[in-house]
């Protein structure tokens, strides 16, 4: 299929962007390049430069690319800024994916695939967390994506929407031969922040939280490769043919790891130590989050490739021991 990735030049879309080429699909990349990196694009792959937001710009590339179904993966990202910046993440994250649907529907472009979040749950009453559990955000980000949720729903009802929302967890890791990875700015996730440290360009990592109810004290979250996720999102399609379909999907290992565990496995795959500060316990931190995949296994027949952090880190390093100014180190970036 002829497959729109809002968002592609990102480090989840440009990863899905070259899972899609692996499958036999072609993908067509829409993004900004606020956040994303000329250079994660897939070569060859159709690259077009606008908002999601503008109609005008989205719907000439849906008509002229013959564009089958999208997968956007365009939302701010950053839980902290949501909290002191909300407007940023309402506009971006709630607003301007309403003038893509609307060009979409406009189209005739009527199957959507989602990067939703599991944020939308907030702090779960149970573990682990199921798609049928309550969604109450406890920040703008996960408020923003569940906004975007309801639309959706709104939409297959009243247009023949089909869609598909992937919660997922933690994304993780780098592709496997080492071409790209995580490279934001600022970085703020805990395996490249660690990778940073040991190699010398941080001079430490600050550990937020060490006496939650947990084994070693630290906070215990489910890390999923970015490679397993996107065969998620293209697993998909074929649930999509009918007007009107409406799907949710928790995306995780189920393994829980702690943040001590994830240092470890850091200081395993460089060989360097990763020097910690411990500090008090981040306002909003659930002690434990982690997923219940058996919808998305059974239904989708997905499996994860890379099941254990080791496995996750070790891609993770291979990324950023080749390429330690991130894009920059590459032309185009």
């Amino acid at each position: 299929m002829n497959v729109l990735v809002v968002g592609g030049a990102g480090y989840i879309g440009s990863h899905c962007v070259r899972q899609l080429v692996a499958a036999g699909h072609r993908p067509v990349v829409l993004d900004n390049f606020v956040y994303g990196h000329r250079a994660a694009v897939a070569p060859g792959v159709p690259v077009h430069e606008a908002n999601l937001g503008d109609e005008v710009a989205v719907g000439r590339v849906l008509q002229e690319e013959r564009i089958d179904v999208v997968m956007h993966f365009a939302a701010y990202c950053y839980v902290g800024e949501s909290v002191t910046d909300p407007l940023k993440y309402y506009f971006n994250n709630t607003v301007a994916p309403l003038h893509l649907l609307r060009a979409m529907l406009a189209a005739g472009v009527r199957k959507f695939v989602f990067s939703s979040t599991c944020a939308t749950f907030g702090i779960p009453a149970t573990l682990p967390i199921h798609e049928t559990l309550p969604q109450a955000p406890i920040n703008p980000y996960g408020q923003t994506k569940l906004d975007l949720e309801n639309t959706l729903k709104a939409l297959a009802h009243a247009n023949g929407l089909s869609f598909a929302a992937f919660r997922y967890f933690n994304a993780a890791g780098a592709s496997e031969d080492g071409s790209i990875g995580e490279d934001h700015d600022p970085e703020t996730h805990l395996i490249p922040v660690a990778i940073d440290v040991a190699m010398g360009r941080r001079p430490h990592l600050e550990l937020y939280g060490t006496d939650y109810p947990t084994p070693d004290g630290t906070c215990l979250r489910d890390y999923v490769h970015v490679d397993d996720l996107s065969r998620a999102h293209i697993a998909v399609f074929d649930r999509l043919a009918v007007p009107g379909t409406q799907l949710f999907y928790n995306l995780g290992t189920g393994k829980p790891t702690s943040n001590r565990e994830v240092i470890r496995a850091v200081e395993k795959a460089t060989g360097r130590p990763v020097k910690i500060v411990d500090k008090p316990r981040r306002a909003g931190d659930p002690p434990a989050l982690y997923a219940d995949s058996s919808k998305a296994q059974r239904e989708l027949s997905w499996k994860v490739k890379f099941p254990d952090i080791d496995s996750i880190v070790a891609t993770a390093w291979k990324w950023h021991s080749s390429h330690p100014r991130g894009y920059a180190d590459r032309p185009g970036r």
